[in-house]
């Protein structure tokens, strides 16, 4: 649950082209305030892993805005084979290591949205230079 961004302009690329319709970004200006709860994730980590995994059990948290790598379909894969105990904590930073950097921010109550100013949107174009 939340309001999913990102600073990656090639995901958000990849994120615009992956439905039905004309793939269109939104530009924000980001300001939060003091009085925001914010979690960052400077890069994955044990405790990244642990946050994802708690999450995706179902846990929630308290936290206005999470800010980190994202977990793309293939290490959602590996985090449900570590939960199910398939697979080691080691085993999951073998299979994870990201070929390509990712950045998601995720907006988790109506104070962070607010920190958002909508500043424009774009029709964008695939690799291909499809629409």
């Amino acid at each position: 649950w939340g309001f999913y961004c990102t600073n990656n302009m090639n995901q958000a690329i990849r994120w615009a082209n992956r439905g039905i319709g004309e793939p269109i970004i939104n530009y924000y200006e980001y300001v939060p305030t003091e009085n925001l709860k914010i979690l960052r994730f400077p890069e994955i980590s044990d405790e990244w892993l642990d946050f994802i995994a708690e999450c995706r059990s179902g846990k929630t948290h308290t936290y206005d805005i999470v800010e980190g790598p994202m977990a793309n379909d293939t290490v959602w894969n590996y985090v449900n084979d570590f939960l199910t105990g398939r697979i080691t904590r080691r085993q999951f930073w073998v299979l994870a290591e990201f070929k390509y950097p990712t950045h998601q921010i995720s907006f988790h109550t109506l104070s962070a949205i607010d920190c958002l100013t909508f500043m424009k949107s774009e029709v964008v174009y695939d690799r291909t230079g499809k629409k």
